[in-house]
């Protein structure tokens, strides 16, 4: 458990109680859609990757969404992101999918988004948000 919560600490830039760990990881439990998938070595757990499908309307397709990717700092640029990503790439074309997406947020234009563009993805729009009270 450990482990799982430093990785999701990582993906969340902000320390994360036991409780909120064990929620999350109910709550991935319990989607129809949504799988989580840990990378091991013989280390420990060096990443996850939160795996989901999402069917479009405006074209009728389905594309796997990458909804989490995290590998340890200090397991950085040692390959594991990459296989992580060609795994997911992988779970969409078993699963009838015609490519991947995911959302990375701003202030990650240094590391995550050069790595998303050397795997080929490209930025192809923004994401609009708005809390509801």
């Amino acid at each position: 458990m450990s482990a799982l919560r430093a990785l999701l600490e990582h993906l969340a830039d902000r320390e994360l109680g036991r409780e909120v760990v064990e929620d999350r990881l109910r709550m991935v439990e319990a989607s129809a859609i949504d799988d989580l998938y840990v990378l091991e070595d013989e280390h420990g757990i060096q990443g996850l990757l939160g795996f989901r499908v999402r069917e479009n309307i405006e074209e009728r397709s389905r594309y796997g969404e990458v909804s989490a990717l995290v590998t340890r700092p200090q397991a950085r640029r040692s390959g594991y992101g990459r296989a992580l990503m060609a795994f997911a790439e992988q779970l969409a074309k078993e699963r009838g999918c015609k490519g991947t997406w995911l959302v990375s947020g701003f202030g990650r234009e240094a590391d995550a988004h050069k790595f998303y563009s050397r795997l080929g993805y490209e930025v192809t729009g923004y994401r609009f948000v708005k809390a509801i009270e």
